[in-house]
This record gives structure tokens, C-alpha cells and sequence, in this order.
């Protein structure tokens, strides 16, 4: 099957030391923390990705799609942030996991120029974490015409209780 994503690029391991080089970006969010107390509660993959605007490689969790198939919520793993309704995630094929619609004021979006191509990159908007980038228009069936591109591995499933 042939995919419709956009993105034609191979993700570098850290694509930016953006949040590095400026910290007082992120202190402009509601959730802080000094850098030592997110390494510490954070994997290195997570860690590169949350803080320093890294992209997982394309599969990274081949299981991914088979997790939340009941309904529940994805939160941000840095900050427990809900994102994500189980609800509005679709399979892309584009190698990361893909939601059609965040919840209300749950992300943070911006210009994003890097690689040569104009994109809009989300972020969490308690802690400012990258999460990745919404596509509009690639076609896919979806209430809104949209693919939110996000690295799983700053995504923690909670199952609904009821």
C-alpha cells in the first residue's frame, strides 16, 4: 500500500538543540522542571524527543498499533497532559502514530522551517515537549482532514475506568 504522508525525509536522531541552546523557552509553560529532574524521570529516547525536539525513528514501537484499542486517553509521558482521545487515532503507514484531532487546548502549534520544507510542529501545552507535526490535506478519511504526527514514545496510554 502506498502511503500519503507528506513527510519525505529521514529523521535524524536530534534534529534540534533548539531547547538546549534557548531554556527560557520552555519556561514559558505551566509544568517546569530543571533539566536534571526531566533526565531523570525521562528514557533517553523520550528525553531527546520531549526536550530536545528529536523525531523517533519511523516504527520505533512496532506494537504501537496494537495499543489503545479500548477507549482511554494518550497523555503526554513528561507531564501527564491529555492529547489524545483513543478514539481519533488512525493507521497512517507513515511509521508514527497518527490522531486526527487533539483535544481542546491540549497542544501548542508553530511554524516549524527545518529540513528545507515548512511544516506546523505541536507541542504539549503544559510542559512545551515536542511532540511532532500536524499535515493538513494529505486526503486520509478523517473528521478533519488531518494528520497529527506524533513520536509515540511521549505517549502514555490510559485506559478509560468505566
Amino acid at each position: 500500500m502506498l502511503s500519503k504522508c507528506t513527510t519525505r525525509f529521514t529523521p535524524r536522531f536530534i534534529r534540534s538543540a533548539l531547547f538546549s541552546t534557548y531554556p527560557h523557552i520552555m519556561s514559558d509553560y505551566p509544568v517546569t522542571k530543571p533539566d536534571s529532574e526531566w533526565r531523570a524521570t525521562l528514557t533517553p529516547m523520550q528525553y531527546k524527543v520531549l526536550r530536545n525536539a528529536a523525531t523517533e525513528p519511523p516504527n520505533f514501537d512496532p506494537e504501537f498499533d496494537k495499543k489503545g484499542l479500548s477507549p482511554g486517553v494518550y497523555k503526554c509521558v513528561g507531564c501527564g497532559n491529555p492529547l489524545y482521545k483513543s478514539s481519533t487515532k488512525f493507521n497512517s503507514h507513515c511509521g508514527w502514530p497518527a490522531f486526527y484531532q487533539a483535544l481542546p487546548g491540549s497542544v501548542t502549534t508553530k511554524t516549524d522551517t527545518s529540513h528545507g520544507m515548512e511544516r506546523t510542529e505541536m507541542n504539549c501545552s503544559k510542559c512545551g515537549g515536542h511532540l511532532g507535526h500536524v499535515f493538513k490535506g494529505e486526503g486520509y478519511a478523517t473528521p478533519t482532514d488531518e494528520r497529527h504526527c506524533v513520536n509515540g514514545v511521549i505517549l502514555k496510554f490510559e485506559p478509560d475506568t468505566m
